[in-house]
């Protein structure tokens, strides 16, 4: 609390919201927990995907109690480690190099993404600008809308992404091979360009001078969204992962496509129209550089 005005400062407020989410996430867990137990005997698919739905209800029903669809954003990185942790756990003898690198990466990713957000978000009165727009448009329909676009959609997206780690992780395939080897160059070099592109950002964000100025040197020269393109990739990657433990899971590559779908048909533009509303430099942006995959700028 200020001890002039009576009124939590910045850092406080900061703490409660970040000690919300911490018991809106246990809460989750343990509903999570209960629904496992409740389907123990039936398809591990099921199984992990029912807990997972059952999950993300108790976080939309902590979003309504706080008035933040927000409270849901760091579901997207949390979500896939007890998944992947519960199907390795499943798969008999242990864990096999394969199945191993797999559980590694997603829980490197998972902690890098989810601690970004940690550091970026301010508090229960930062929701994301996408849901204020959203909120905007639906009005007395808004917590409807959210539940379905905001939690369950991402939430179903997520899983569709994590379905190729199944036979990866449950030892059902092929000795580790060349595959493989590709499946951690491609989901460990997403991990890292991602990391990266998320530290360039903050480092010119901290240090500009002028606020209506954009980033465009290091990855950010090669593509306005080089944040996005490793996050897409990461997807990928676990999909060579499963089609390298058993070919015939080839078809679960719905997941990284779904989900560079939405990126590209959805995350793209409306990150670009935000930016271009904020920083006149952006449309020079736009008509020089690539959206999404790095590359040389065009003249």
């Amino acid at each position: 609390m200020s001890a002039s005005s009576g009124t939590p400062t910045a850092s406080a407020t900061r703490r409660q919201g970040l000690a919300a989410v911490a018991v809106a996430y246990a809460v989750a867990l343990a509903a999570a927990l209960v629904a496992g137990w409740a389907l123990r005997g039936r398809s591990p698919i099921l199984v992990a995907a029912l807990a997972d739905v059952a999950a993300t209800v108790v976080v939309f029903l902590f979003s309504v109690r706080h008035d933040n669809s927000s409270l849901y954003d760091p579901y997207w990185s949390v979500a896939p480690v007890p998944i992947a942790a519960y199907w390795a756990w499943l798969a008999p003898g242990g864990l096999d190099l394969r199945a191993g690198l797999v559980l590694l990466l997603v829980t490197a990713w998972a902690v890098r993404l989810t601690g970004n957000w940690v550091a970026r978000w301010h508090g229960l009165s930062d929701e994301d600008f996408r849901y204020v727009e959203i909120r905007g448009r639906t009005g007395r329909l808004y917590w409807p809308a959210s539940l379905v676009s905001i939690h369950l959609m991402p939430t179903a997206w997520v899983f569709l992404g994590m379905l190729p780690t199944w036979p990866a992780l449950s030892r059902a395939g092929g000795p580790f091979g060349l595959l493989d080897l590709a499946a951690v160059a491609v989901t460990a070099g997403a991990i890292a360009l991602e990391a990266v592109s998320d530290l360039q950002l903050r480092r010119f964000v901290r240090t500009r001078r002028d606020p209506s100025a954009v980033l465009d040197d290091g990855l950010w020269r090669y593509s306005r969204h080089p944040n996005y393109f490793g996050e897409v990739t990461f997807w990928w990657g676990l999909w060579l992962f499963g089609l390298a433990a058993d070919p015939s899971w080839a078809w679960t590559v719905v997941g990284p496509v779904s989900i560079t779908l939405l990126f590209v048909l959805v995350s793209l533009p409306w990150m670009d129209r935000r930016m271009l509303s904020r920083h006149p430099e952006w449309a020079e942006g736009m008509r020089s550089t690539s959206a999404l995959v790095p590359w040389p700028r065009r003249r």
